[in-house]
């Protein structure tokens, strides 16, 4: 049986990365869990449980990448918001196909760039609108809600926790 060498991988880490940006990465993993912590307990209480689906990954770039533009809140709610109507859309032209399914996610990763909202986690919203022939409800909760939920959470995390600004801007 091998066993890990623990210390020997933390001070390789801290000689490779350096100790603020392990403490970054430690609290960016906390913020995550706390996130996918509470997107867990609502979609139990819902009994929805799609709820986390579209935002596990939103919740990793976030936290982990908070600087970078699809961290934003105009690409983390408009993108889930606009990739969510693609799916939507191509539903009601085209039924519940798998090609359709297919079509919605490049439709809405082309509609996200045109519209300055590129978040490429929301790229799930609308293979799961189509393949599952969801209702327009989705749009409301889990999608607006969520992405308002994970935003007010994230400006919470960032700003009074970590004592970051975040996010860089709004719009």
């Amino acid at each position: 049986m091998h066993l890990v060498d623990w210390q020997g991988v933390v001070k390789r880490a801290r000689r490779r990365i350096g100790l603020p940006n392990i403490a970054q990465a430690a609290a960016a993993g906390l913020g995550a869990a706390f996130a996918i912590g509470g997107m867990e307990w609502s979609s139990l209480v819902s009994h929805y449980p799609l709820v986390l689906i579209p935002f596990a990954t939103s919740i990793v770039l976030v936290m982990g990448s908070p600087d970078v533009e699809p961290a934003q809140p105009r690409a983390l709610i408009g993108g889930h918001i606009v990739a969510t109507l693609v799916g939507f859309a191509v539903l009601r032209l085209a039924g519940p196909q798998a090609w359709a399914a297919a079509a919605a996610v490049g439709l809405a990763v082309l509609a996200m760039y045109v519209t300055g909202t590129f978040h490429p986690p929301a790229g799930i919203n609308p293979l799961l609108v189509v393949s599952g022939s969801l209702p327009w409800s989705f749009l409301l909760a889990p999608v607006l809600a969520g992405a308002v939920s994970l935003t007010a959470f994230a400006y919470i995390w960032h700003r009074w926790f970590l004592r970051r600004p975040w996010p860089l801007r709004w719009l």
